[in-house]
């Protein structure tokens, strides 16, 4: 390829976000796998009650600041130094505060200690995800590769050491405890990174003025990423709290195969909004033309993958997860719909961002939170974990699609959806009309 000096660091930057998400994926699928197997449906359903439990508290730790954080350091008008020191200062302070909320809430409304034990535990996980600051500078500056390279040895080492406590039959604790180490791994090799590379975090500075500022552009995508995790990953928590831990198990399983199937319209839309965003620079109708093309064909193919996973759903738990999981099948026959769902909503996401309307994406994602949360609660108790399969698809059309409609800025993206839904099979073999120069 004859590329630019600047579209030659764009793609190999791609190149490495997407083999490190390959790698990371896929081998927490694969161990994943061997995992359940071994601890059996109701120890692994605990296992990932306990962790979705403390992500709730994780995604609010973050506190909305690390797109924030990018922003500043692509801008340059403030020191690195300043801008990733009060971003982890407010990081860690808010961290600290999750945890002892987190522990204090599991404390209150679990009746089972032993579970309390495992929050506590894999709530480190928590402060050392306060080191996503280093993540984020090597991202403003295009250059993913050292974290990425971090981040496929954190995932090697873990997979070894998961093994390592399969081999000695360890109980769940350990599993738990094994988890939250990855995180401080990942967090260890983000340090050695950027020492390597650009010095030590001992010149980090936090400044009180910019934290005001930094948390007051914040909260509003405090709020957007609260809503998104609440309506993606809320009915592991409910399911184990108006359940039982049990059908987590089951439910987790079909959503681990689903997670990977949603890679695939995902890294679709990251690789071809950079060639939007120059369609619409040359041509507003070439745009609007190359855009219809696009969603139509990622969602299209991605409901395609659906129906092939909902179809071969048995042979999938069967010769995976093992015989122990076979109640997922129902629910991964189901819940496979998700991953076009998501397909129709991210597609649309990405074209709010080109399109400079990503302010009113909090209606968008409230509107999906609110009919999640109303809904799990007034189906689980009655109909189950099919329930939270149908209600984890309802969400992401509600918020992804309906939505649209409801709010008039995006009345146009309702349309082109609509044309999606209706005419879009039609382009399915035209994907080479999106990159056409």
């Amino acid at each position: 390829m004859h590329l630019s000096g600047t579209k030659e660091k764009i793609v190999r930057n791609l190149f490495w976000a997407v083999i490190g998400k390959s790698v990371t994926l896929l081998g927490g699928l694969l161990v994943g796998i061997v995992i359940a197997r071994y601890l059996g449906p109701e120890q692994y359903g605990l296992m990932n009650y306990v962790i979705s439990y403390v992500t709730i508290f994780q995604i609010i730790a973050w506190c909305g600041l690390d797109n924030i954080e990018i922003r500043e350091e692509s801008k340059g008008s403030i020191p690195v130094q300043v801008v990733m020191g009060t971003a982890f200062g407010l990081k860690m302070a808010f961290a600290i505060l999750m945890v002892l909320l987190t522990i204090a809430t599991s404390w209150w409304m679990e009746a089972d200690n032993t579970v309390t034990l495992y929050v506590l535990i894999y709530s480190i996980s928590i402060i050392a995800n306060t080191f996503t600051v280093i993540r984020n500078y090597f991202t403003s500056v295009v250059k993913n590769e050292p974290v990425v390279k971090s981040e496929i040895s954190r995932t090697l080492v873990g997979i070894v050491l998961k093994l390592v406590l399969l081999w000695y039959h360890a109980p769940l604790i350990f599993f738990v405890a094994a988890s939250a180490f990855d995180f401080i791994l990942l967090a260890g090799g983000y340090n050695v990174a950027y020492r390597q590379m650009i010095g030590s975090i001992s010149d980090w500075k936090f400044d009180f003025g910019y934290a005001k500022y930094m948390l007051r552009e914040s909260f509003p995508l405090l709020l957007t990423s609260a809503a998104v995790f609440i309506y993606q990953r809320i009915d592991q928590v409910m399911i184990g709290a108006m359940i039982d831990k049990e059908s987590v198990g089951y439910f987790s399983t079909a959503a681990r195969l689903v997670e990977v199937m949603m890679y695939v319209p995902m890294m679709l839309t990251q690789t071809i909004s950079p060639i939007l965003v120059r369609k619409r620079k040359d041509s507003q109708s070439l745009y609007e033309d190359r855009a219809q093309h696009f969603m139509n064909i990622v969602f299209w193919g991605t409901l395609i993958l659906s129906v092939l996973v909902s179809v071969s759903a048995y042979y999938l738990v069967r010769y995976t997860f093992g015989v122990g999981y076979l109640a997922a099948v129902p629910v991964l026959q189901l819940l496979s719909f998700k991953a076009a769902g998501f397909a129709l909503s991210t597609t649309a996401g990405c074209m709010l961002v080109i399109e400079g309307l990503q302010r009113f994406a909090i209606f968008r994602d409230g509107f999906g939170c609110v009919v999640c949360l109303m809904l799990n609660y007034l189906l689980l108790p009655r109909y189950g974990i099919m329930a939270a399969a149908a209600v984890a698809i309802a969400s992401y059309v509600c918020a992804g699609y309906i939505a649209d409609v409801l709010i008039p800025p995006y009345r146009h993206l309702f349309m082109r959806q609509t044309k999606t839904l209706l005419y879009g099979w039609r382009d399915i073999v035209h994907i080479k009309q999106i990159v056409k120069s």
